[in-house]
């Protein structure tokens, strides 16, 4: 992987993480770093499971990865957030 693939990465995970955390309804109480890094994994979860279904290779927009990704991002917005509010109130 190249400086620019993982700069791209990068960029694609925050705005996947975004689109994640704006999916899932009411407030998460976690840190933004934390909802970029879902939103990397997200991501590069995403991108496998669209190549392997051999849905990633389109000649425009891969719709259908964006899709993948943000429900994955929101699933695990949605999971950490609840393993924050758990963690919280015990305290």
């Amino acid at each position: 992987m190249t400086v620019g693939g993982i700069i791209s990465a990068l960029i694609v995970g925050l705005i996947i993480g975004a689109l994640g955390r704006l999916v899932v309804p009411g407030k998460q109480n976690i840190p933004i770093w934390l909802t970029i890094v879902i939103g990397i994994v997200a991501a590069l979860i995403g991108t496998a499971i669209a190549r392997a279904a051999g849905w990633a290779d389109t000649s425009g927009v891969d719709w259908l990865e964006i899709v993948i990704q943000v429900v994955l991002a929101a699933l695990g917005v949605w999971a950490v957030a609840g393993f924050y509010s758990r963690r919280g109130v015990s305290n």
